[in-house]
């Protein structure tokens, strides 16, 4: 089996790219009965060492603690290259990008090499669909570069380098929190918190190079915020997340020019809501039919319904995860179950979806691990045949 396509990550992208008329249907999400559960964690604090390792049962929702899959300084964002082989970090607490193999048979991870971001505190990265390049977010003076990526995983020097400039609202300067490759591998967009401005480059994954569009993106509303960002499945509609204003903003997409352009803004918390809250993470479930948004401080997931003909978001329910502080989680490649890290409580707190509403129901089970930030998942089927 060619790992290309059996890995989830890489199906959903060719799915976006050949099936451009509406969301996956139930029957087109891939089945597999095991996964194993990448968590990405901060190592300051709380004994922390590195990314730990689960194996999860797909069809009953529990996991199995595989202990320290490697040790790493905080790495706290991950992603998979889409053949299923390596593993990337960013290492927020310095200014590197790590690469890990994975072992094909346990899971556990084995260091290669690590290059500099570019910039500090490096605090998200992603992998071009290709496979090709890491794209990553330096969060201190606003940034992103591309990294290449060599045939056994390693990484090589930044091939591109994009300094973030403007005046900031809320913020002391520009702050990149997040970069996402298009489901065309056409466009990057970076979410800049400290900017309010969601910033556009053409990227081209033949050369590794970024090139700012013109205009160079688009501006969320003074003091908003915008953190995390996805695409939806058909390539029609985005998302992005606000960390100050606590909403989402919902985008049609363009991917001819990789313009968005605002169709609605939602609340990620109660209208009668009074305390201190920040967004985090924000991720679309694979069948398209919703997305889901982490509030610090409110201490909840936001989940909202996807209408496929026009994007538009309906609020389904305000979820409780259950501890202090959840900054990502992770929905499994099935779409049947849901990790909320709390990051405050050192707990991830597994929920089943309901496939008709989106609603999250949390299993009883609760699993403790240090520090949690980032959860990623890997089908075991995809390495295995």
């Amino acid at each position: 089996m060619n790992l290309l396509y059996s890995n989830p990550l890489f199906g959903a992208v060719i799915a976006a790219v050949v099936v451009t008329a509406g969301c996956q249907s139930p029957s087109s999400i891939p089945e597999y009965t095991e996964s194993f559960v990448y968590v990405g964690t901060y190592t300051n604090d709380a004994g922390a060492k590195g990314i730990y390792l689960y194996r999860m049962n797909l069809t009953t929702g529990e996991l199995t603690d595989l202990g320290l899959a490697a040790e790493s300084k905080s790495p706290s964002f991950l992603a998979i290259h889409p053949g299923g082989k390596h593993l990337y970090a960013v290492n927020e607490h310095s200014d590197a990008v790590s690469a890990f193999a994975i072992d094909q048979s346990s899971g556990k991870l084995g260091f290669l090499n690590q290059h500099s971001s570019r910039g500090a505190n490096p605090c998200h990265l992603s992998i071009d669909h290709s496979g090709k390049t890491v794209l990553v977010a330096n969060y201190s003076g606003g940034s992103v570069a591309a990294l290449p990526i060599d045939e056994d995983g390693r990484l090589r020097p930044a091939s591109a380098y994009m300094k973030h400039d403007g005046q900031a609202i809320e913020k002391a300067g520009p702050h990149a929190h997040s970069i996402y490759v298009d489901p065309q591998n056409r466009f990057a967009v970076a979410p800049d918190v400290g900017l309010d401005e969601i910033l556009v480059y053409r990227f081209d994954a033949k050369v590794g190079s970024l090139e700012a569009s013109s205009p160079r993106g688009i501006g969320t509303p003074k003091r908003a915020g915008p953190r995390h960002f996805a695409f939806h499945p058909d390539g029609n509609y985005a998302y992005v997340i606000t960390e100050t204003s606590n909403t989402m903003i919902a985008y049609e997409y363009d991917s001819e020019r990789g313009g968005l352009t605002p169709i609605q803004t939602v609340p990620t918390v109660p209208a009668d809501f009074t305390g201190d809250s920040w967004t985090s993470e924000i991720q679309v479930h694979p069948s398209g039919r919703f997305v889901y948004g982490s509030n610090r401080g409110h201490n909840s997931i936001a989940v909202y319904s996807i209408d496929p003909s026009n994007g538009r978001l309906t609020l389904v329910e305000f979820e409780p995860t259950q501890g202090r502080m959840p900054r990502g989680f992770g929905i499994d490649p099935t779409g049947r179950f849901f990790l909320a890290g709390n990051r405050e409580t050192n707990t991830i707190v597994p929920f089943t979806i309901d496939q008709k509403t989106g609603a999250l129901d949390p299993t009883g089970n609760v699993i403790s691990v240090p520090r949690p930030v980032c959860i990623k998942f890997l089908p075991i089927v995809a390495i295995e045949q």
